[in-house]
């Protein structure tokens, strides 16, 4: 049996400065292996994103003149945003879609651009410095390591309710001080890594996809698809 997930990728078209539709090449890949088709669609601005309509949501990264505009556009979208998170449906963020979701992120000029506050994060800026190179990382919980590269010039601090994606084994992670990488809420996944995450690190994606599959077919089994064997690359 084949099973439809239905994906929102959230400013598809503004928000890809490093590559990262390549998150949703991957996570095709990985649901091809699962028996799992996915129906892509770009909610960009002046879109309306209404949580029922989507079972999976992916959130890129850009540079600081996007996330500007995207920062005004998405507040017309929050009150949904905030329900499909809410209601458990699995969501990747990436960089500066990672930052929206907080409460609020300080450009490299100083400028405070409001979030959504879905999350309760919030992220500075650094003067004069980025954090960038390779970065290894190990979730406390399932024991995974991931791997990924990491190029950014805001500190996030992670809030109530929120866990770490992972801890840091090498590289600086989500502000270079507490020793965290990314954000764990419900089943809302966050992090700064590049290159694009889900081809280094597959099980991420499975686990998405699962939570998916759950969510929006909770009488059936998916005992095999969480069993499946999925390669770190592809």
């Amino acid at each position: 049996m084949t099973y439809d997930l239905n994906v929102a990728h959230l400013y598809g078209d503004l928000m890809n400065t490093y590559g990262d539709v390549g998150n949703i090449l991957a996570l095709n890949y990985y649901a091809k292996q699962m028996d799992v088709k996915l129906h892509v669609k770009i909610v960009s601005l002046e879109e309306d994103f209404h949580a029922a309509d989507y079972d999976l949501a992916f959130f890129g990264g850009g540079q600081d003149f996007e996330q500007t505009i995207v920062a005004k556009d998405i507040q017309t979208k929050k009150v949904e945003l905030t329900k499909f998170i809410e209601s458990d449906g699995p969501l990747l963020a990436i960089c500066g879609g990672y930052q929206l979701l907080g409460h609020y992120y300080i450009g490299a000029d100083g400028e405070k651009l409001p979030g959504i506050g879905a999350l309760d994060h919030y992220t500075l800026k650094q003067d004069n410095h980025r954090f960038i190179g390779n970065i290894v990382i190990k979730n406390a919980e399932t024991g995974e390591t991931y791997h990924g590269f990491e190029n950014h010039q805001g500190r996030t601090f992670i809030g109530q309710g929120e866990r770490p994606l992972g801890n840091v084994i090498s590289g600086k992670g989500n502000n270079g001080e507490d020793g965290t990488e990314g954000a764990i809420y419900k089943n809302v996944y966050c992090s700064y890594f590049h290159g694009p995450i889900l081809t280094r690190n597959g099980d991420i994606a499975k686990h998405l996809l699962v939570a998916a599959l759950k969510r929006k077919f909770p009488d059936e089994d998916f005992s095999q698809q969480e069993a499946l064997p999925i390669p770190a690359t592809f």
